[in-house]
């Protein structure tokens, strides 16, 4: 190879992401990595340009989730850095295979307090799965590909990867980085299969939780198949509701902020527990009260791709490493070619009653006001194409979301499990550049949406068309709830001035319209998918609008 031939370290960077399949990434851009940008120039993929980087590590976690493969973001040092980092904290709890390029400063200023310098191994160092420093541009392909193998492996999460601007813009005689980058771990042995379905045919009281990664339709397919095999009740965790089909007879519901009292219940007086992919965390056993890590008191099998996150709070009676969809069809095979099928009239019960449970949550509750998310809600999640994709980040209006839209298949759902504020827009963009023939919906608070509005710009200059629905009630709604349950009628810091969203979203050259009475949210709503653009539907609610479960004023009685 000639002096000519050699690449620079930013096209050796974007000739790897190639070879590795990348096809989008997301970025703001500055100098400090100007040789990557110049690399992906004319390398075929799509580098979505963001207004912020929040916004851009946000939209590269939810590519995460919904292709299974890392959500690749390039930001500058320092700010831009301090900035993605939220969505970095979301890929790690969300457990969402990602890979954030950092600028960094000329590796040869380094402790000098160079121009927004920041040691990334300490900024990260708790926040991702590995963070490393590229110090060499011949050694670009080994620390890609090692990333991209961190992210993928095991139980998926970020990987950070600074690149100091003097080692982009140096050159290199270096070959790409050839073969397998990930290999998933295995499936689950006889003997553990043997275990769960012995014990799960003599239970009494059985649940199978799923959540976590690697989940699929076919992996959806095989549970509702086992569970109507085995006659046991399926609930997913925070967040994962669009694992199972929550039409099922099988569904009970999902473990969540704002969960069912009922299923709660049915937690606690569990005998058996199949946890599948999930880590069953604080989330999902209310803070460690549905099941004491100390006395579980019930069989628990819990089957997940890092062994490390067997175990870690609750002890079992058995542990199989295994990514969760392929244990799931493991399992459903393996009960089809055995006799493991237990239908006495408790077990019968046990199931219609969790399912009863489920239909009589669902139902609707009224709220207070002339706007009614319940309403809102249900009419979507009934008119809907099953395949519509529905996002939401954090806020009390969440809670209206979780309880009442019936997720059909898998990859209809994108909401934090980390429980950021901001996500749910973002997401909804990155979702509609994936997948433009599709329906999708972002939900979101006026508190919620405000952290990230800007990202309108990018949805307009790429073409994104997702449909914002604003639950506007003037406040920072789970604060304020919390609020007034611990020092009541002190209002101090929860209050939410909004601006006119419906002539924002025009401004930015979508379409904007404001409901204030629900009879006209069904028009609202034709006119803003009819717009074919980038669509603001600000809901106003009634003041007195608080939770699910409680008004405002039914707060105040209760003092």
């Amino acid at each position: 190879m000639t002096e000519q031939d050699k690449r620079h370290g930013g096209k050796i960077l974007s000739d790897q992401l190639v070879k590795l399949g990348v096809r989008r990434v997301f970025s703001v851009p500055g100098e400090s990595f100007l040789a990557a940008l110049d690399g992906l120039y004319d390398s075929g993929i799509d580098n979505i340009v963001c207004r912020q980087e929040g916004g851009a590590a946000m939209m590269a976690e939810a590519y995460g989730k919904l292709t299974g493969q890392p959500g690749v973001c390039f930001v500058t040092r320092g700010p831009g850095a301090a900035n993605a980092s939220a969505g970095v904290h979301v890929a790690m709890q969300d457990s969402t295979p990602m890979v954030l390029f950092v600028g960094q400063i000329d590796n040869r200023q380094t402790d000098r307090e160079t121009f927004q310098e920041v040691d990334y191994r300490a900024m990260f160092g708790g926040l991702a799965k590995w963070v490393a420093q590229v110090d060499h541009t011949e050694r670009l392909p080994e620390y890609i590909a090692r990333a991209f193998r961190k992210a993928m492996s095991g139980r998926p999460g970020p990987v950070v990867l600074a690149l100091p601007e003097n080692m982009l813009s140096d050159v290199a005689d270096v070959p790409d980085f050839h073969g397998e980058i990930a290999a998933r771990a295995s499936g689950l042995n006889d003997q553990m299969i043997a275990a769960i379905l012995r014990d799960l045919s003599a239970a009494e009281r059985p649940l199978m939780v799923v959540g976590g990664p690697h989940w699929s339709q076919e992996a959806a397919d095989a549970a509702a198949a086992f569970a109507k095999l085995t006659n046991v009740p399926m609930v997913t965790g925070f967040r994962r509701q669009d694992y199972l089909d929550n039409r099922d007879t099988h569904f009970a519901g999902d473990l969540n902020v704002g969960i069912n009292p009922a299923l709660a219940a049915r937690v606690r007086a569990a005998d058996y527990l199949l946890l599948l992919g999930t880590r069953f965390g604080d989330i999902e056993t209310q803070a460690y009260t549905l099941v004491d890590p100390q006395n579980p008191a019930k069989i628990i099998y819990h089957i997940h791709a890092d062994a490390d996150e067997i175990g870690r709070v609750y002890g079992m009676t058995g542990g199989g490493v295994a990514p969760a969809d392929v244990a799931m069809r493991q399992l459903f095979e393996a009960a089809q070619a055995q006799d493991v099928s237990r239908i006495s009239q408790d077990r019968r019960d046990w199931v219609t009653t969790a399912r009863a449970d489920y239909d009589a949550w669902i139902t609707p509750q009224d709220s207070p006001g002339t706007v009614k998310q319940e309403q809102v809600i249900c009419g979507l999640s009934a008119h809907l194409p099953d395949d519509a994709i529905v996002t939401s980040g954090a806020g009390n209006y969440a809670a209206w979301v979780h309880r009442y839209f019936v997720h059909k298949q898998y990859g209809t759902q994108l909401a934090p499990t980390s429980g950021s504020m901001g996500y749910g827009f973002p997401a909804a963009v990155s979702a509609a550049l994936e997948y433009p023939g599709r329906d999708v919906v972002c939900f979101a608070g006026d508190g919620c949406f405000q952290m990230t509005l800007n990202e309108m710009s990018t949805a307009m200059q790429y073409g994104a068309k997702p449909i914002v629905i604003v639950m506007n009630n003037g406040r920072y709604g789970t604060i304020r709830m919390h609020q007034e349950k611990t020092y009541p009628g002190r209002v101090s810091g929860t209050e939410c001035h909004s601006p006119d969203y419906a002539a924002l979203a025009q401004a930015y050259g979508g379409f904007g319209v404001k409901v204030t009475d629900g009879t006209d949210f069904a028009d609202a709503f034709a006119q803003a998918k009819a717009s074919g653009r980038l669509a603001v539907i600000e809901c106003v609610l009634d003041p007195d609008v608080m939770s699910t479960g409680a008004s405002l004023s039914d707060l105040a009685k209760g003092r």
